[in-house]
């Protein structure tokens, strides 16, 4: 509006109608650019997945991939060691029921990590492994006594672990550890184990209490051979002269006092017992 009260009016240029072609053309090709290109994280394999052919063969490696736009997908798989942890129940070859608790640390194949997509999909924890775990206790369970499975707990990790390798090898899972976090037997199991124990303390201490009766015998017998032998050795050291010396030891030099009487003679002869 201008100061005498006209009023003009503001027209607005027509955008250039050969543009918007060209703002198309930049999209679709951002578009493309950022369908085309894929990243693979660390730990990771890239499976190709073709809508005309299915899992390729080919996979990709950590790092920035170029993939054929609205044809190709790609699929990551984690080939990182995990961690899966079971609980399983079986009988012992004394029909004991036993309830472990499993962990084991495993990982896919790392150039097999398309056969398993492929075969098995990504819950292959749940599909494979678990059931792998317990088929391995139950069969290595199976070939022990309970008492066994406590007193060769080493012995028995390792049947599991070799049978659960064998298992999961075909399918492309490695096995990197086992471990049999806990054994769980039934509560009469248990108590005849604490009566087992009892029983065994108390045989130890009458064993104990045997042997310290026998060893204080000996010790008596000991000493009264001891004391006997030393009495033989002194009685064959007695002779007729050292009798006689005692006597004249014990003599005090006073002929006894008889009244009455002429004063006895004591003949010293006669103090040795050779003399009749």
């Amino acid at each position: 509006m201008a100061e005498n009260g006209e009023v003009y009016e503001i027209k607005k240029k027509p955008v250039p109608t050969n543009l918007f072609p060209i703002i198309a053309v930049v999209v679709v090709l951002i578009i493309l650019a950022s369908s085309a290109f894929t990243v693979v994280g660390p730990g990771e394999r890239g499976i190709v997945f073709s809508k005309f052919g299915g899992i390729q063969d080919k996979m990709l490696d950590e790092g920035l991939h170029f993939k054929i736009p609205f044809v190709e997908d790609i699929i990551r798989m984690d080939v990182r060691i995990q961690k899966a942890q079971t609980d399983t129940k079986a009988s012992s070859e004394d029909l004991q029921m036993v309830s472990s608790t499993i962990a084991i640390n495993y990982h896919v194949a790392r150039d097999k990590a398309h056969k398993v997509y492929q075969e098995i999909g990504t819950r292959y924890k749940e599909r494979m492994i678990d059931p792998a775990v317990q088929e391995a206790v139950k069969a290595a369970t199976a070939r022990f006594t309970a008492a066994d499975l406590i007193g060769k707990r080493e012995e028995v990790k390792e049947m599991i672990k070799k049978n659960l390798i064998e298992r999961l090898e075909p399918f492309n899972i490695v096995v990197d550890e086992f471990n049999i976090i806990d054994f769980t037997f039934s509560r009469k199991f248990d108590e005849a184990i604490e009566a087992k124990q009892e029983a065994d303390q108390k045989r130890l201490k009458a064993e104990l209490d045997l042997e310290r009766i026998k060893i204080e015998k000996q010790q008596t017998i000991t000493r009264a051979e001891a004391g006997a032998a030393a009495l033989k050795i002194q009685r064959a050291e007695i002779t007729a002269e050292l009798l006689q010396l005692r006597a004249i030891e014990k003599w005090d030099g006073h002929f006894p006092q008889v009244t009455g009487g002429a004063m006895p003679f004591i003949d010293v002869n006669n103090l040795s017992p050779d003399k009749r």
